[in-house]
C-alpha cells in the first residue's frame, strides 16, 4: 500500500437542479485531481437539496437508473482517481421507493476505485430526526429508510470505514470501524448550521482520536431550497487530531496530504484499540444487595 495520498474534499451548495449540480462538483473534481488528489470525497446529497418543512424532497432513483452514478464512473476512469460519491437517495429493493424501504429511498454512499467501479456501498444508518431550537425541525426518516450493515473497503492507501452525516453522533459505529482494520473514516455530510457551529469540529476531532483514524469529512455549505443552511467546513483530520484542512463557509475544494504512517504511530502512543474490554451493565433501576 502507498504511505502517502493527497485526498479532496468538495464542498457545494446544492440546489434542486440535479444537472446544474453535477455540472458544478464535476468541474471541482476535475479541479481537486488536477492539484494532485488522488482520492476525492464529495458530501451527502451533493447532486441535489431540497427541504420543506423539515422533510427532504428530493427524487430517488433505482440504482442503474441515478443520473449521478455513472456521470461520477466515468470521471473516476478519466482522472484515475478514487471518488467518495458522497450520498445519493436510492430506491429502495422493489423499484419506485419500495420493496424493503416501505416506499422510502436509502440515504447510500458508494466508494468508486481509479477505474469506476463500484468498491463499496453503505446505507446511512443513523437518520437525523431532531427538534432544534426555535422552531428548527427535521425527519429524514420520512422519506429514508435506515440501513443495518457497517462498511469498511480496502484503497491503495489503507482500509475506509464509510459513514454519513448524523453517523457522526454514535461513535460506537466509528469504534467498530476501527475495530475491522479502518484507517480512514468517511464522514460526507450535510451537517445543519446550527449543530455545526456546535459540534461539527469537536465531533470529528474525537472520531480522529478516539480511533487513530484519519477522518474526511466533506460537507455542503450556504442556503439551500426551502430555507435549511448547511455549515461548510469540511475537514481533514489526522490521527491525532489535528486539523489538515478546513473548508471553512465558502464552496471550494480544500486538500491535504495523508501520511498513513501516521496511523500506527498514533495507535503504538495511545493503543486504546487494543485495550477494549467486554464489560456488563446491571439493567436500569436494578439494586444490588450488599453482600
Amino acid at each position: 500500500m502507498s504511505a502517502k495520498v493527497t485526498v479532496a474534499c468538495i464542498q457545494n451548495c446544492a440546489t434542486p437542479d440535479l444537472e446544474a449540480n453535477l455540472a458544478e462538483t464535476k468541474a471541482m473534481t476535475r479541479e481537486a485531481a488536477a492539484e494532485g488528489a488522488r482520492l476525492i470525497c464529495l458530501p451527502e446529497y451533493f447532486s441535489c437539496l431540497d427541504v420543506e418543512n423539515g422533510r427532504l424532497k428530493i427524487p430517488a432513483f433505482a440504482e442503474d437508473r441515478h443520473p449521478a452514478l455513472p456521470a461520477y464512473q466515468a470521471l473516476a476512469d478519466e482522472l484515475g482517481a478514487w471518488i467518495l460519491v458522497g450520498s445519493l437517495p436510492i430506491e429502495a429493493q422493489g423499484g419506485s421507493g419500495g420493496g424493503n424501504g416501505g416506499g422510502k429511498a436509502v440515504n447510500r454512499s458508494y466508494l468508486l476505485d481509479d477505474a469506476g467501479r463500484i468498491v463499496a456501498r453503505y446505507d446511512k444508518i443513523h437518520l437525523f430526526d431532531v427538534d432544534l431550537a426555535e422552531g428548527e425541525s427535521y425527519r429524514e426518516s420520512a422519506t429514508i429508510a435506515p440501513g443495518g450493515q457497517a462498511v469498511v473497503a480496502d484503497t491503495p492507501w489503507g482500509r475506509m470505514g464509510l459513514s454519513i452525516c448524523y453517523d457522526l453522533r454514535f461513535p460506537q459505529l466509528y469504534r467498530a470501524l476501527a475495530q475491522a482494520g479502518a484507517e480512514i473514516l468517511s464522514v460526507p455530510a450535510a451537517f445543519t448550521r446550527t449543530t455545526g457551529a456546535a459540534h461539527w469540529h469537536i465531533l470529528n476531532r474525537a472520531r480522529a482520536i478516539e480511533n487513530g483514524a484519519f477522518v474526511i469529512a466533506p460537507c455542503q455549505n450556504g442556503v439551500h431550497a426551502g430555507g435549511a443552511a448547511t455549515y461548510g467546513h469540511s475537514l481533514i483530520i489526522d490521527p491525532w487530531g489535528e486539523v489538515l484542512a478546513d473548508g471553512g463557509e465558502d464552496s471550494g475544494v480544500v486538500l491535504a496530504e495523508l501520511d498513513m504512517a501516521a496511523v500506527a504511530k498514533a495507535r503504538g502512543m495511545i493503543p486504546s484499540l487494543r485495550h477494549d474490554r467486554p464489560f456488563t451493565l446491571d439493567a436500569p433501576g436494578a439494586v444490588k444487595a450488599a453482600e
